[in-house]
């Protein structure tokens, strides 16, 4: 099953810095073969329901591999059985109607 997810991974007990943890779990998602979109609060990441998971909780395990002791993380996951849509697909969708 295809979905799209709003991903927000944060680091707790390593300082005020998080870049280096977030770049990491990018190259996690990149090398995944997914198809990502990094925002100012988060990333939006589309594929396939299991890869993608395994894709999170592969960032939790080298995050954790970076010394941070704790991590809290939101996701939003979306799902459709009526068709396929991608993430530029409900931004255009958006888009068209300003």
């Amino acid at each position: 099953m295809k979905v799209l997810v709003d991903l927000c991974i944060v680091p707790i007990g390593v300082g005020v810095s998080l870049s280096s943890y977030i770049a990491a779990c990018e190259k996690v998602l990149k090398e995944a073969g997914l198809k990502i979109a990094l925002h100012s609060y988060g990333t939006n990441i589309e594929g396939e329901w299991d890869d993608v998971f395994a894709a999170i909780k592969r960032c939790h395990e080298v995050v954790h591999d970076m010394g941070a002791p704790r991590i809290t993380t939101t996701i939003k996951a979306g799902t459709r059985t009526d068709r396929d849509q991608t993430m530029e697909d409900k931004i255009r969708s958006v888009q068209e109607k300003l």
